[in-house]
């Protein structure tokens, strides 16, 4: 028996003095209070109304149930309000400053068909941990080695010309003797990959093939590193999206395997595993994923 629904038919009942009358005020059909309240009565064991063709009366034991059956319908009136409010509280979600307007929007339109309402917090790789370690946020899409990581974005070098080459060697910055008068190439690495799984790793490369420290430098701004490609013969580390959302051609590292790995950070095991597996696809579309899971709508 649902006891919450019979006490709204014992509510509705006792307050009109009418099965009919009650029935109605509560939107179920008369049959179904009688039966409900039926339920109720076998439930207690004793009689709720004493019954008349013309009227409907609460007896001794009803008049003293009738406060607390009030008590439980508005307690579960003001929980499905609450419910309610709950589903509609923002969940503030850390996410790539490199993640562009259109599939940040689609992520949020996505989740809101999960009755999620999605609110995106653009940040630094840095600050997206530490926003989710102080609770700042319930989760964050932080930077994690790309083996085993639940979403892996391909990095490699782009340049402002197209050389027709299907990958770019790092070694190939390395000036000659005719070039050491002029400047130096350069491999900007932008704000989203300075991290160790990616920023090390390449600097440890630009050294075996001996290219000056200079030569791979980390940018403050992804617009500035795009810039000074844009306007010389640099590379800019990046994945294949932002290339072509930047207009350069993009190539991978001859040398190097390099990808960008993210995870879900969240201080509720039920908030991490709704995000991977609710808005998986979405979010690999934000990041850069290739393939079907990434692939741009």
């Amino acid at each position: 028996m649902d006891v919450v629904r019979a006490c709204e038919a014992f509510v509705a009942v006792s307050g009109y003095g009418s099965f009919t009358v009650g029935a109605a005020a509560a939107r179920i059909p008369q049959s179904v209070a009688s039966r409900r309240i039926a339920a109720l009565e076998q439930h207690f064991g004793a009689k709720l109304f004493e019954r008349s063709s013309r009227s409907v009366l609460l007896t001794p034991f009803g008049r003293d149930m009738l406060p607390s059956a009030r008590r439980l319908v508005e307690l579960a009136e003001a929980m499905e309000h609450d419910a309610e409010r709950a589903k509609l509280r923002p969940f503030r979600l850390a996410v790539p400053v490199v993640c562009a307007a259109r599939p940040l929007a689609l992520l949020v339109a996505e989740a809101r068909r999960h009755d999620l309402h999605l609110e995106p917090q653009p940040a630094g790789p840095g600050e997206r941990a530490e926003l989710a370690r102080a609770l700042e946020v319930r989760a964050a899409l932080v930077a994690a080695p790309p083996t085993g990581s639940t979403w892996r974005v391909p990095l490699g070098l782009a340049g402002r010309d197209d050389t027709g080459t299907s990958a770019v060697y790092l070694e190939t910055l390395r000036a000659g003797r005719a070039d050491r008068a002029t400047r130096r190439r350069r491999a900007w690495i932008q704000p989203e990959d300075d991290v160790p799984h990616v920023r090390d790793r390449l600097t440890r490369l630009a050294d075996a093939v001996g290219l000056q420290p200079a030569q791979v430098t980390v940018s403050t701004a992804l617009v500035d590193a795009a810039a000074q490609v844009l306007d010389s013969t640099d590379l800019l580390l990046c994945s294949p999206d932002q290339a072509d959302d930047l207009g350069l051609h993009w190539r991978p590292i001859g040398e190097l395997d390099l990808a960008r790995g993210y995870d879900v950070a969240a201080s509720s095991g039920e908030d991490a595993h709704r995000i991977r597996t609710l808005l998986s696809a979405a979010i690999g579309r934000c990041l850069g994923v290739p393939g079907p899971a990434g692939a741009r709508p």
